[in-house]
């Protein structure tokens, strides 16, 4: 097992990360900005070592200060949460180098799988169903229109760097087309140093469920069943469901072995999630991207499977087997988790402030994870998740 393990992360993640190193007995390091020094999962770490300003770029993306306090606490291993440098296939490799094992797949994965031009084009070639798209970087308006005129409108416009949720829109038209392609086109040369963008068939009526893979240390790649991720505003997942309603176990069987095809390719190891859209009418469904890290909604696999991913990854990680029998796994009832976020209840943008009073719910079945407590302050730095409710239970009704 690793001796120790530094968490370059914040916030519920990082506060969820550290107590299952607690668990395992390895010895666990957060950073933090100077903003972020009250928080729980500071106070709570066996060590903490203060990157610099609230701004990402000087704090939690800045790779060089991480690096650092890695060197300065002599830890043993990174683990980035998700966010930040969690897909990041050069920082990956930049720890690797410095002697530090990295708790997450091999930056070659990284890489192949983070522009999702190549992603589709990796899956198309393995034979994981992917949506009438193009193969190509698309770099002007007017190969838009020609490529829209092959692939039917309507149409999804992404930034092929992009994630979150961010860089994307959909056209409906070669006017609307014409207008949205420029907006991203910019938006996503600015935000991810990529302005590369493709275009995909859009779907107005189809859910979007996801597959929780594994990547075991002897090479095998398992998968965990899945996620419905359907319920999002902004192109923002708010909350998430498993098993889906609209999966049948035979539909589940082939978007699994889906999965797995798709972390094989790419020599998968650790945890990470491939999600798709699906089709409730047909049953027919299609690779979308695949998130190479832990997904923020991974503790509804947690509860409904009775294992600890992050403990999986860290032993992983360790080279040694993930805590449990890949085989011997049965999942159990239904898990349901819902985020809380600091917003403005009224137009429901984030709303940073002070913190008077935290209380949690408790009971069978409930578990909440948190990053804040009473007396801590949302800033406006960040993103504005607080907590996650998970409810877990015999069936959908009684979460419900």
């Amino acid at each position: 097992m690793l001796e120790s393990v530094l968490v370059a992360n914040r916030g519920e993640i990082a506060r969820r990360i550290i107590r299952t190193a607690r668990k395992l007995g390895v010895r666990s390091v957060a950073v933090y900005s100077d903003v972020d020094a009250q928080l729980p999962f500071v106070t709570e770490a066996d060590e903490a070592i203060c990157l610099g300003e609230a701004a990402v770029a000087q704090s939690y993306r800045n790779a060089a200060a991480v690096l650092e306090a890695a060197a300065k606490t002599n830890a043993a291993a990174i683990h980035p949460g998700y966010g930040f440098l969690s897909e990041n296939a050069e920082f990956a490799r930049q720890v690797g180098e410095a002697g530090l094992i990295w708790v997450g797949p091999p930056p070659a994965a990284i890489e192949a799988l983070g522009d999702k031009i190549n992603a589709r084009n990796l899956m198309a070639k393995a034979g994981v169903p992917v949506a009438a798209g193009t193969a190509e970087p698309v770099s002007t308006a007017e190969q838009a229109q020609t490529e829209a005129a092959r692939i039917g409108f309507p149409l999804m416009i992404k930034a092929s760097a992009g994630g979150g949720g961010m860089g994307m829109a959909v056209a409906g038209n070669a006017a609307e087309l014409s207008e949205q392609f420029d907006k991203i086109h910019t938006f996503a040369g600015r935000m991810f140093g990529n302005s590369s963008v493709l275009l995909e068939r859009f779907f107005p009526r189809v859910r979007h469920v996801e597959i929780q893979i594994l990547g075991l240390a002897d090479g095998r790649v398992i998968a965990l069943g899945e996620r419905d991720c359907s319920v999002q505003r902004r192109n923002q997942k708010i909350a998430e469901e498993t098993p889906s309603p609209a999966v049948t176990p035979q539909l589940r069987q082939k978007m699994e072995q889906a999965a797995i095809t798709a972390g094989e390719v790419v020599g998968y190891r650790g945890a990470g999630t491939v999600e798709c859209l699906l089709d409730p009418g047909s049953g027919e469904f299609a690779f979308l991207e695949m998130n190479t890290r832990l997904q923020v909604e991974h503790p509804i696999t947690e509860e409904r499977y009775g294992i600890d991913l992050v403990a999986a990854q860290l032993r992983i990680a360790a080279g040694v087997d993930p805590g449990f029998d890949p085989d011997a796994l049965e999942p159990c009832g239904h898990a349901l988790e819902l985020r809380i976020n600091a917003e403005d209840s009224k137009r429901f943008f984030p709303g940073p402030g002070a913190i008077t009073r935290w209380e949690e719910p408790s009971g069978k079945g409930i578990r909440v994870d948190a990053g804040y407590a009473a007396g801590t302050t949302v800033t406006p730095h960040y993103d504005s998740l607080m907590a996650k409710l998970i409810v877990h239970a015999e069936d959908r009704d009684t979460v419900l």
